[in-house]
């Protein structure tokens, strides 16, 4: 599968089948977030990998009840140190991770609303990183359409800002 077919087939998922992912795919994943661009390539981001069944479920309150992460197979802790960009080259880092996982059939959701403190204490994570954004992995269950987006006549300007009306 090339960039551009993985870009077209992933979508959230929301519903996995509890099946473990290789290490070998978790690492090609890994390798491909590690390869993400970066501001002066200073990569500062961490992720925590968990694959522990009964830590996937001990995530699920800390996460606003969402209960299809303990199914996952993996979660992603992504975490950020005090530099100017790390949020957005974390982003980058875990949307090179998403695509890798559509290529190896693994689907993957975006996991913004946690519990950073319940996270910290959890996983040993220190003072000066933030719990910055999460993402669970695992073979879909339950498959969805990817959602309809805005036409690019929408969303693009040429050359200057202005509005379609």
């Amino acid at each position: 599968m090339d960039v551009l077919e993985a870009i077209d087939e992933r979508t959230s998922v929301r519903s996995y089948t509890g099946e473990e992912i290789l290490r070998d795919n978790l690492e090609l994943m890994l390798k491909a977030a590690r390869k993400a661009p970066s501001a002066k390539n200073l990569q500062p981001w961490k992720m925590i990998v968990v694959t522990d069944k009964r830590t996937l479920k001990e995530l699920v309150p800390m996460c606003h009840n969402q209960a299809f992460i303990a199914d996952a197979g993996a979660f992603v802790i992504g975490i950020t140190e005090d530099e100017k960009w790390a949020r957005l080259d974390l982003a980058i880092a875990l949307d090179h991770l998403s695509l890798a996982a559509v290529a190896l059939e693994l689907g993957t959701c975006w996991i913004g609303a946690f519990d950073g403190e319940a996270l910290r204490d959890k996983f040993g994570i220190p003072e000066g990183y933030e719990v910055t954004i999460c993402m669970t992995v695992g073979r879909p269950g339950v498959r969805s359409d990817p959602p309809v987006k805005k036409s690019l006549e929408e969303m693009v300007c040429w050359e200057r800002f202005y509005e379609r009306g």
